[in-house]
């Protein structure tokens, strides 16, 4: 397949900038892959459309306030450094604007007490930054300078950093949000759980690649970008006793289905700790996921990619056709589908 196949038309009026209030009103496309039936329904109805003992797995990753704007210690230019992971004690991996300026060497401040120090050079304008911090940790500092870092195509400003967070995000260290678990409310998780419908944690600590469209046409040239990933033996566990008693994996958004499927690349779903450049496209054969909760991606984006492996992509085209058509709310702060 090419890229250009994961083309659409969005009307821009569809983008959604802002989040709905409370967080399980959104709208649910419930995609069924084996009659091929779309219907519509609440994000809060899920509990009556799940069935009792799936079991739901999300990604614990909490966003970092990794956006710093500072100046450049010796011209005094505007800088912007997005912090991207940290490779060492103090020392991070960050996308730094204007790229071709900042060199080996140089000192960038910015608030809070936060300056850092350049020490290589990277491809795609990244940087590989030494982080000092007036007074307590890096991290404190971060938290004191950084913004959270909304993706590009979000335009009105965000009153409530906590509303880009999952409820039960824990784990920090992404630069945008597992968004399909932006729905889940502490109401509905105990409505789910009455129904023995219950929730496991994963962690993937999502990187700025999550933006970028595929570039060139040809999807088996397309390098993933890489990520850390975490899931420890007692989920691994569990889950593999799920599968074994024939209930469903639900996947919360394709970054769970990245973790779930790197960690059954083997076979039987296994602990895994490290970092995953796993690219699912159409053929690819899924060993864990066995439904999918997920928002509505970009055109091009190895996302939409990964969610027409799953659903088929005939069936995934005519879902996001009929959500166009519908005046569904797209992209992060959008609406919802469940592939099942």
């Amino acid at each position: 397949m090419r890229t250009s196949d994961f083309e659409y038309d969005l009307p821009p009026h569809l983008i959604a900038q802002t989040p709905l209030e409370p967080r399980d009103s959104a709208r649910l496309l419930v995609v069924n892959r084996a009659s091929g039936a779309l219907d519509h329904r609440i994000f809060r109805d899920l509990p009556d459309i799940l069935r009792p003992g799936d079991l739901l797995v999300a990604n614990d990753s909490r966003v970092l306030p990794a956006r710093l704007l500072g100046r450049r210690a010796q011209s005094g230019g505007a800088v912007e450094a997005l912090l991207l992971h940290m490779v060492e004690p103090d020392e991070w991996i960050a996308l730094v604007r204007p790229g071709r300026r900042v060199r080996p060497g140089e000192v960038l401040t910015f608030e809070g007490g936060l300056r850092a120090e350049v020490l290589e050079q990277l491809d795609g304008g990244e940087r590989r930054l030494r982080l000092h911090a007036a007074e307590g940790t890096t991290l404190e500092a971060i938290h004191r300078a950084g913004r959270v870092p909304l993706p590009p195509y979000i335009h009105a400003p965000l009153s409530d950093p906590e509303r880009y967070q999952t409820i039960y995000a824990r784990a920090e260290g992404s630069v945008a949000a597992p968004t399909a678990g932006l729905h889940f409310t502490l109401d509905l998780l105990e409505r789910l759980a009455a129904r023995g419908i219950h929730l496991r944690r994963v962690t993937l600590h999502v990187g700025a690649g999550t933006f970028k469209p595929v570039q060139g046409d040809d999807i088996a040239a397309h390098r993933m970008h890489a990520e850390w990933a975490t899931i420890d033996h007692a989920t691994a566990h569990e889950l593999r006793d799920a599968r074994s008693k024939g209930r469903r994996i639900v996947a919360v958004g394709t970054t769970a289905v990245r973790v779930l499927e790197t960690a059954a690349l083997r076979g039987a779903i296994a602990p895994f700790s490290g970092w995953t450049d796993l690219f699912i496209t159409p053929g690819f054969q899924f060993r864990a996921v066995d439904a999918l909760i997920t928002n509505f991606h970009l055109p091009r984006s190895t996302l939409l990619m990964l969610v027409s492996a799953f659903g088929g992509k005939p069936l995934i085209d005519q879902a996001y056709a009929r959500a166009i058509a519908s005046g569904y709310r797209f992209y992060s702060f959008g609406d919802a589908m469940l592939i099942e």
